[in-house]
């Protein structure tokens, strides 16, 4: 914080008040609003493209598809999610494929109930091997293959 007189502070509080009780101000702010909600609604249409993209179900799983990269795209872009979808460090058809392989590990492993050893790596090498399933997983939609009817990411999307 900063030290100041208290009469000083009162004075900026009150500028900052008269500003913000403007109309011109209240405009910025609805235009501000406005422009951030088609902005977040245009990446979240790219981002549910990329996701479809990195998908790639064989077309008997496009609905699969569909509804999966609808989930993945729900959870992932909301802004303060946290997610690697939020990330402007990598690409976003990059950031698409780690949101399904995060969502995938999530959604249709028992990640959340597994005991990880606090040893260095152990994580990482869990979530290597639980990516690895998911790829498999994916492969098999990729391919039209028949799947199994407890198949792990049927049971996930019908949550």
């Amino acid at each position: 914080g900063i030290w100041a007189p208290g009469e000083t502070i009162a004075l900026a509080r009150q500028e900052v008040e008269a500003v913000r009780s403007t109309e011109a101000y209240q405009k910025k702010l609805n235009s501000d609003r406005q422009r951030r909600d088609k902005k977040q609604a245009e990446y979240e249409k790219q981002f549910g493209r990329e996701v479809r993209g990195f998908l790639a179900f064989a077309p008997r799983y496009r609905e699969l598809e569909k509804e999966m990269a609808e989930a993945v795209t729900v959870h992932a872009v909301p802004v303060g999610s946290g997610t690697v979808a939020r990330t402007a460090m990598i690409p976003v058809e990059e950031r698409a494929a780690k949101a399904v392989i995060a969502w995938m590990r999530h959604q249709t492993t028992a990640y959340e109930s597994m005991r990880i050893p606090r040893i260095k790596g152990k994580r990482r090498e869990i979530r290597s091997m639980l990516a690895n399933r998911s790829v498999e997983l994916l492969k098999t939609y990729r391919d039209g293959l028949e799947t199994s009817p407890g198949c792990p990411l049927k049971k996930a999307l019908k949550k």
